[in-house]
């Protein structure tokens, strides 16, 4: 079975891909198409008695007429069973309606499994993509990411659909090409010869459609990573008035697209039109050259070109949908690489489940760094349980990255990260992760309704209405939402266009309060609202302090003043720690930024 395995690996490719999502199932629907070949050519094989009979003036059957096939006719006489007109019309029958039930069972069949391939593929990406570490996401092309998840499933549902069906006809084909040779060795292999000359006609056109399909899928990417940044950044540009001149690129690459689709059609074009007749051309040669050079019997040419027919409509159809597989085979390319991507950047996760916070968070010499730029230098700290600390500094001094740490967004390079003197590699982060409520400066909200929003989709119980009122009250947004006509149904409009900065911020928080959670991760929550909203959104804050374990960023000093600690970074080291008034006293740098403030 290994060796069988690594076969498929090492030289079917495409096959193997399929395989590695749908396992020894194939198998299973290739035998069932190799069944429905084999009923229909046992069919088939019935005319010839049957013209027979109608021929002779004694109604008799010869079975050497034909050929290899005869042991058909032979087992049924050696079965007792007379050759009359009625029994060779009702063996037909039987195999061809023999044919339609497996038939029916192997269409029912390929369904299920088209069905299972994608849906493995799309939970697959999720949860790859769920376990994708940061580090290597912020680098990533977004519009590659939307575009493999959207338009790249169909594609490569496609891909699937036409290899298959390629495969499915192939098998098909080499069934009647059997029963040909059965029938006539001679006519079939001539037959078979033209074939291959042919093909190499054919892979002029192949090697061209492949080519277009990768390009096909780079252009989709591009499109993409376009629309994503009109649509983030959709009030800028209409406000600018640059949203048209945007809009020009967008038009562009949708005319690359189409050029290249343009050209995909007319190489299938071309190649539906010269299939039919270099095949026909070959049968007819073939043909003219048995029955008026070799002295072939006609009778039995007939009989292989019966069967010839039934290959020919297959090969025919091989070659149409390995043509189209060859089109969206980039996405199939594309999409191996992506997994393989998000394979190779998993996050690493511990065994121990993370319950609650208990003492306290520690680092240890932590260094960071991003390609070759240092960004945190031997930093050290402690954050007791419950404790509300403050980073503050210039731009660039490392905040972000050190509360993306504390967080487990981003994994620790050189030093130690304890969270109740366990170090973080040892705990499943997610479940750490879960204990934390994250604020950003622009305030997550979804195109749901305000208990959608805040409670991520939970139902309606009594005990989980009561949290959600509990957080509105604790958010001081309470009040907000029960004076709106739907209340808590209210919708928000995509990215909460329906309420103001300050309540989304208000929500936001609501949302993490919600979920009960030990810690309070606030990245400059605050700095994009005026100074009035502000204020009132820093007592919701204050209140909060005691009850958890609060972290915050911000460049006004105003929010981080009832801080218990103050963390001054500078060039990514820990220049200064204390209160606000020790730091007032102790940091000439710390003082100025006071000054700046209006303290």
């Amino acid at each position: 079975m290994n060796k069988l395995k690594h076969i498929l690996f090492e030289y079917f490719e495409n096959f193997a891909y399929f395989y590695r999502y749908l396992g020894y199932k194939i198998f299973i629907s290739v035998g069932l198409s190799i069944l429905v070949g084999v009923l229909d050519g046992f069919g088939l094989a019935m005319f010839l008695p049957l013209l027979q009979m109608i021929d002779s003036t004694s109604g008799t059957v010869d079975a050497e007429q034909m050929g290899n096939l005869s042991f058909l006719i032979e087992g049924l006489q050696a079965s007792g069973i007379a050759l009359t007109l009625q029994t060779v019309l009702f063996v037909m029958l039987t195999f061809f309606s023999l044919k339609g039930v497996v038939k029916f069972f192997e269409g029912y069949y390929k369904v299920i499994l088209q069905q299972r391939f994608i849906r493995q593929i799309r939970f697959s990406n999720i949860d790859l993509l769920s376990g994708y570490r940061f580090s290597d996401f912020v680098n990533s092309d977004s519009g590659k990411i939307q575009n493999t998840f959207s338009g790249e499933v169909d594609r490569v549902n496609q891909a699937y659909q036409a290899y298959f069906k390629a495969y499915q006809y192939g098998v098909m084909v080499l069934v009647y090409m059997t029963f040909a040779l059965l029938a006539n060795a001679q006519f079939a292999i001539f037959v078979a010869i033209g074939g291959v000359l042919t093909n190499f006609v054919f892979n002029f056109f192949y090697k061209k459609s492949k080519l277009l399909s990768k390009k096909f899928t780079t252009q989709a990417h591009s499109f993409q990573g376009l629309l994503i940044q009109m649509v983030a950044n959709f009030k800028y540009l209409k406000s600018s008035g640059l949203i048209y001149q945007f809009g020009t690129k967008l038009k562009n690459s949708i005319g690359r697209i189409e050029l290249i689709q343009r050209r995909l059609g007319t190489l299938a074009a071309a190649l539906a039109a010269i299939r039919e007749p270099i095949v026909l051309l070959v049968v007819v040669v073939v043909i003219l050259v048995q029955v008026n050079l070799l002295g072939q019997d006609l009778g039995l040419i007939i009989m292989s070109l019966l069967f010839f027919y039934r290959a020919l409509n297959y090969l025919m159809s091989v070659q149409n949908y390995w043509n189209t597989f060859l089109g969206v085979s980039g996405s199939l390319d594309n999409m191996t690489e992506f997994t393989e991507e998000l394979a190779r950047h998993q996050e690493k996760q511990g065994e121990k489940v993370f319950g609650r916070l208990e003492q306290e968070l520690e680092i240890r010499n932590l260094n960071f760094s991003y390609d070759s730029t240092q960004v945190l230098k031997d930093v050290s700290l402690k954050i007791r349980r419950k404790e509300t600390v403050a980073l503050v500094g210039e731009s660039g001094s490392g905040k972000t990255t050190l509360m993306n740490v504390l967080s487990g967004l981003l994994q620790v390079e050189r030093g130690t990260y304890l969270i109740d003197g366990v170090e973080i590699q040892t705990y499943d982060v997610q479940s750490f992760q879960r204990r934390i409520g994250y604020i950003t400066q622009e305030p997550v909200i979804f195109n749901d309704t305000i208990f959608n929003n805040i409670t991520f989709w939970d139902e309606p119980t009594e005990d989980n209405l009561a949290r959600f009122h509990r957080a509105l009250k604790m958010a001081s947004i309470y009040d907000f939402v029960m004076s709106l006509p739907e209340k808590e149904h209210a919708p928000l409009g995509n990215n909460g266009i329906m309420v103001s900065g300050g309540q989304k911020q208000r929500l936001s928080i609501a949302r993490e309060l919600y979920k009960e959670v030990d810690l309070l991760l606030m990245d400059e929550a605050t700095s994009a609202l005026d100074s009035e909203t502000e204020k009132s959104i820093q007592e919701n804050i204050d209140q909060l302090r005691g009850q958890y374990t609060i972290i915050i960023i911000a460049h006004r000093l105003s929010t981080v003043k009832n801080a218990d600690k103050i963390i001054y970074l500078k060039n990514g080291e820990i220049e200064n720690a204390g209160s606000f008034n020790d730091l007032k006293e102790s940091s000439n740098r710390f003082k100025r930024m006071i000054e700046m403030n209006n303290l």
